[in-house]
């Protein structure tokens, strides 16, 4: 599903000494500028030749849209295939050895040690970890989390000491979670934020004793119905579960598992599989659903919020008159029904069934508004109306919102950010989350930012150690995706996910004069890993012995863990993209931001926050070449040092960029074009070894249109020409993803080819194999797959061995040398693995996953 995701993101890399305030209010001003030029270039609609995603530039929405490319281009692809490529990989024998996890200990988003221009320290969200987009708890203190793609968590301690529940299963991209009535956990795979770093689901599973015990695949309800979906909601009413799917409205009886998932309502029919437009471009589009509102006085009235949060003609509510599923048009008071103004929406209601609220994203406001997606949060008596207004976005930011920039204010990333819930003690008790968590105490007449985006635009705010985060409360991470009240010992607490984790407080808590919560948690406590890494790098600890191990990371800037350290801290803010690492010092760093906004360091960017009063203090430095201000690079974009000289860097966007200067580089300016790939080409994968580079590049890069190539020179500027790959080539017309040059020859080069083949892709040359090999510096190539199951592959490398290790979206592979069959690497669960790393000695190999954290494994034991 090649859906936009949201990432707030800090803009690494700006200048030191201009502003003495904090870096993450200089990253709000810049994010908020380039929204408001982006607006206007969203289309609330799909058009005939954009209907891929909308045609939204902005960055927030922008930004994962080259995950999903990299998995579907050149066509979509087919319901199954993920399913098919688990099964595959478990078939697969095993090598010796298994996984050390490496970054199962907390991970200290405000570690005092990293406060340079280029942090988010300070900040106020403590300990993180990756993406919660679920969350559910019950009253004997029990909480279960489900993370965006490293699977469901369970607590038995109201939160911390956590264990994992559904590494058995083929999905670990959690949508929904919900307990009913009887206690039973139910698990709806397929993160439906439409963020498209996150992927479809197999289907609802149920734990039936959630206390003990964990997810099988036995446990799924119903057949194949809803395998390769996504989940948004699961309800209960009337003896049936309800399912809100990017596939519509789906019911199944509580009573049994078996028996197949009744389709209740799809508004665009032949776009579903088997449809006669099944095969269109927009039919990931076309029949999503939010939620589902259920009378509890009468299960048979329905409400059912449907639509794509860009605009299509089917956006909007519906409720079956005389057995046949009908749009609202009138009688809902403030509520829109309009399909411009209806997108993402959010139910909630009261224990005693008195109230209802909901949050609705306007397609319309997206489209038109800098400042804000969000329409309003709303309150009715039934879920049929009608409803009143109960907050907007004005409002919002004026009751202690962090978020008053014009350009970025609440619900601006109301699309992707939502979440709501009832106190079952008092119905005119709410908690919703956007952005940043609102309460109410009075249905809506007055709120409070109890969990603000962070503390730098408050006078509370103070970089110094000393003071820690000021006088300022901790607050949560950005970007509420989940939430669920549970007790604990007879106590009431309110748990939110969010971008970096899961925090709770007491559901009649505290809060300062401001508002703000003063008595938040993190229960990222590093028992629970599902950081999301893109990459990772390791160089040797030179204070303190052993390695250090950094990596960029979604929405939690780049983490970095010493040799000697118990808590991992953050050197760098945002996103973390690809990072390099010097492998002779682990404190020489280069870090990527996104679009090749690549900052420097040589001390692991240690600092006590001294640059703000004293310019000249600052340990980072922004280096980014061209590309970065022009656009021209993808959102993560390739970033490499030659094998044969660790101070010959390659980046790559629309051009390919070298310069000479390591990690003793201090400006942009210092990198030098050695070849432009083109106007529409950006590059998806480089690598160089003794002044030899390859570079991989598409153009345009979604499924309109898509094109693919490599080109080939020498990092002094010579040599340079495009390799001739035709369509129906030995190498398929699909995404490149990553290149692994044997040290020992330049000329011997594996490709790594993401996506998957004809058989699941319908597109032009989509073709078979995903490891090709050339002997002859990339003029041609061979298929070299073999057994490899048919899964997308992300990165290689080349072990001191000459055998190959090739990271996949459902783990690692490895071929001996003299072999030509695969080995499944250890028993990851079913979790993408986006790039392999070695250790300075050659000895190890470092898998950064995007869910479950960084693992190792010696590579003698892989033979």
């Amino acid at each position: 599903m090649t859906a936009s995701a949201a990432l707030l993101a800090t803009p690494a890399g700006a200048a030191s000494g201009n502003s003495k305030s904090p870096f993450g209010g200089r990253a709000l001003a810049r994010l908020a500028a380039e929204r408001e030029q982006s607006v206007g270039a969203m289309s609330p609609r799909l058009k005939g030749e954009d209907e891929d995603d909308g045609n939204e530039a902005d960055e927030i929405a922008e930004g994962a849209d080259q995950y999903a490319e990299a998995r579907t281009s050149p066509g979509v692809v087919a319901p199954g295939a993920y399913g098919a490529a688990w099964t595959g990989m478990t078939n697969l024998p095993r090598t010796g050895g298994s996984w050390h996890h490496v970054t199962d200990l907390p991970y200290n988003s405000d570690d005092s040690r990293y406060r340079d221009v280029d942090s988010n320290s300070s900040g106020g969200s403590g300990n993180v970890t990756g993406r919660m987009a679920a969350i559910a708890a019950d009253d004997d203190g029990y909480v279960y989390a489900g993370s965006a793609g490293g699977g469901v968590w369970r607590s038995h301690k109201g939160g911390g000491n956590w264990k994992p529940i559904s590494d058995g299963l083929p999905s670990q991209s959690t949508g929904a979670l919900a307990l009913d009535g009887s206690g039973r956990l139910w698990l709806g795979t397929g993160e439906a934020t439409t963020n498209a770093d996150a992927y479809l689901g197999s289907g609802v599973y149920l734990l039936s004793h959630p206390h003990q015990g964990v997810f099988s695949s036995r446990s799924r309800v119903g057949g194949d119905e809803l395998e390769s979906t996504t989940v948004h909601e699961l309800r209960f009413g009337g003896g049936k579960v309800w399912a809100a799917t990017s596939a519509g409205v789906w019911s199944h009886s509580t009573k049994t598992l078996k028996g197949a998932w009744k389709l209740e309502f799809a508004p665009n029919p032949d776009y579903l599989p088997g449809g006669s437009k099944a095969d269109d471009d927009s039919a990931a589009y076309k029949n999503i659903a939010n939620d589902i509102a259920i009378d509890p006085k009468d299960p048979s009235r329905v409400i059912l919020a449907v639509g794509w949060r860009s605009g299509d003609d089917y956006n909007g509510f519906y409720t079956r008159v005389d057995g046949v599923w009908t749009r609202i048009t009138s009688g809902f008071g403030d509520l829109p029904t309009d399909a411009d103004d209806v997108g993402n929406v959010t139910f909630a209601r009261s224990a005693d069934g008195s109230r209802y609220y909901a949050v609705d994203q306007s397609p319309e406001q997206l489209n038109t508004n800098p400042d804000s997606g969000l329409e309003g949060i709303f309150s009715a008596a039934s879920p049929f109306g009608p409803w009143t207004k109960i907050a907007d976005y004005k409002g919002l930011a004026a009751d202690g919102s962090a978020l008053t920039s014009s350009g970025y204010m609440p619900g601006v990333q109301a699309w992707y950010n939502q979440f709501l819930t009832v106190d079952p003690s008092d119905p005119k008790h709410v908690y919703a989350g956007l952005e940043e968590v609102y309460e109410t105490k009075d249905g809506g007449a007055t709120w409070s930012t109890v969990g603000p985006y962070w503390n730098f635009t408050f006078p509370c705010w103070s970089i110094d150690p000393a003071e820690q985060t000021g006088d300022c409360n901790q607050t949560t991470h950005s970007d509420q995706h989940g939430v669920a009240i549970g007790r604990y010992h007879g106590k009431s607490f309110v748990y939110v996910g969010n971008d970096g984790g899961v925090y709770k407080r007491p559901v009649d808590g505290s809060q300062d004069a401001s508002g703000h919560a003063t008595d938040w948690t993190s229960l990222n406590d590093g028992t629970i890993d599902a950081l999301q890494y893109y990459s990772v790098g390791v160089g040797k600890d030179l204070d303190h012995g052993g390695v250090s191990v950094t990596g960029g990371l979604q929405d939690n800037g780049q983490s970095i863990l010493r040799s000697n350290d118990k808590v991992m801290g953050s050197n760098f803010g945002g996103d973390g993209g690809d990072t390099l690492t010097d492998p002779a010092n682990g404190c020489n760093i280069a870090e990527e931001y996104v679009y090749l906004a690549i900052q420097v360091t040589q001390n692991c960017a240690v600092n006590d926050g001294s640059w703000v009063d004293d310019a000249t203090k600052a340990t980072s430095y922004n280096v980014a070449p061209a590309d970065n201000a022009t656009g021209e690079a993808r959102f993560i974009a390739p970033l490499a040092a030659d094998l044969k000289s660790s101070s010959t860097w390659i980046a790559g966007g629309r051009h390919i960029w070298v310069q000479t200067h390591g990690y003793a580089i201090r400006s942009g300016d210092e990198w030098k074009s050695v070849y432009d790939l083109g106007a529409g080409r950006t590059a998806t994968a480089v690598a160089a070894s003794g002044g030899k580079v390859y570079a991989a590049w598409c153009g345009p890069c979604n499924n309109q249109g898509f094109a693919r190539g490599i080109s080939v020179g020498n990092a002094d500027g010579t040599g340079w020409h495009d390799i001739t790959l035709p369509v129906d080539g030995a190498v398929p017309n699909r995404y490149l993803s990553g290149f692994a040059v044997d040290p020992k020859n330049a000329d011997h080069v594996f490709l790594a080819v993401n996506g998957f083949s004809r058989h699941w892709t319908e597109g032009p040359g989509a073709g078979v194999g995903h490891v090709f090999e050339s002997t002859d510096g990339g003029a041609t190539w061979k298929d070299v797959s073999a057994d490899l199951p048919d899964v997308p592959a992300d990165s290689a490398v080349v072990t001191p061995n000459g055998g190959l290790a090739v990271a996949t979206d459902l783990g690692v592979v490895y071929r001996a040398p003299g072999h030509t069959k695969w080995q499944r690497v250890g028993s990851l669960p079913a979790v993408a693995v986006l790039q392999l790393k070695l250790s300075p000695d050659g000895k190890t190999l470092y898998a950064a996953t995007h869910g479950r954290g960084i693992y190792t494994v010696k590579v003698r034991d892989c033979d």
